[in-house]
């Protein structure tokens, strides 16, 4: 395995507002697994690389935007895995050298492709895969954040390695790729928290694609879905937006617990979950917080009175 996941603790926190409120919270630390590959990002590109070393394939071909966290993840990994990656990045405007993670991607030995948005959107249409095929043979291609059958079983390992069972179980979503794979090895007791960071994401269709695709039983995924909470307005205005009452948040958290959250994905869904528990909608619970990475791509944010995410 290239990566380990023993790192990926299972932490719990305390506070006497948790105490008063009678939650036990714990935190399913998979940001510590790796500083570049760290969280759901390994989880998702597992299986996918394990495909690809094992079909003999000369090369992996995935996508990203600018700050694309998957995109580093993939370049890394691939790189420990002696195999060739290539990047189809959004924005014809930008280049190797325009930000940090678009540097580290090509320092990794990442072969960097700019396309217009209007050719990215095309990233899933079978033509454009084909075509991509012949300009990379042999490829392996994942899709955008790894959002495909093998990225959601490598998910199930995050339920997989805790020996706990809980009332409630919070997570980020943005392809649905990893609440799909949670919610497949979670106990039927336990409810899931989905909480999209895409203003108007249609969270339930999206889930049910992907579970119908991988599982071709729709009396199943219904099943599934009845234990699938949505929270779909704690996206604080969209993807990559966010508030000074968030940045806020988030250094209160990390001075309490030093626990790092990033303003995209992680610190919405623990500022929604605390939510939750202060207008008293889950009381007397065992809650798990599902910490899926993404602190690399919010390094340097500061919010717009300049405050910085970390002091």
């Amino acid at each position: 395995m290239l990566y380990s996941t023993e790192k990926s603790i299972l932490q719990i926190l305390s506070s006497d507002f948790l105490k008063e409120k009678n939650i036990e919270l714990f935190i399913k630390r998979d940001d510590l697994i790796d500083s570049e590959v760290s969280g759901n990002k390994w989880r998702k590109l597992k299986y996918n690389i394990e495909q690809a070393l094992s079909k003999k394939n000369d090369c992996i071909v995935t996508f990203g935007g600018a700050f694309s966290n998957h995109l580093l993840a993939t370049a890394v990994a691939c790189n420990k895995a002696n195999i060739k990656s290539f990047g189809i990045v959004r924005g014809e405007e930008l280049n190797s050298n325009s930000n940090d993670t678009l540097i580290k991607c090509a320092e990794y030995g990442m072969e960097l492709k700019f396309i217009p948005r209007s050719e990215y959107a095309l990233r899933n249409d079978p033509l454009f895969l084909k075509d991509l095929h012949l300009e990379f043979e042999n490829s392996f291609i994942i899709p955008e954040g790894g959002a495909n059958f093998y990225g959601m079983i490598g998910c199930q390992d995050i339920i997989k390695e805790i020996d706990k069972d809980f009332d409630h179980v919070f997570i980020a979503q943005g392809t649905t790729t990893t609440s799909c794979g949670v919610l497949m090895s979670l106990p039927s007791m336990s409810k899931l928290h989905v909480v999209p960071v895409l203003k108007g994401f249609d969270s339930i269709s999206e889930m049910k694609n992907l579970l119908n695709y991988s599982l071709f039983d729709e009396d199943l995924t219904e099943d599934l879905m009845k234990r699938v909470e949505v929270h779909s307005e704690a996206h604080f205005g969209g993807y990559g937006k966010y508030t000074s009452e968030l940045i806020k948040f988030i250094q209160e958290f990390y001075k309490k617990f030093k626990v790092p959250l990033d303003p995209i994905y992680t610190g919405k869904v623990m500022f929604e979950l605390m939510q939750t528990i202060e207008n008293k909608k889950m009381t007397n619970s065992k809650v798990l917080f599902i910490h899926t990475g993404g602190i690399q791509g919010s390094k340097g944010v500061e919010d717009k009175e300049g405050l910085k995410l970390y002091v």
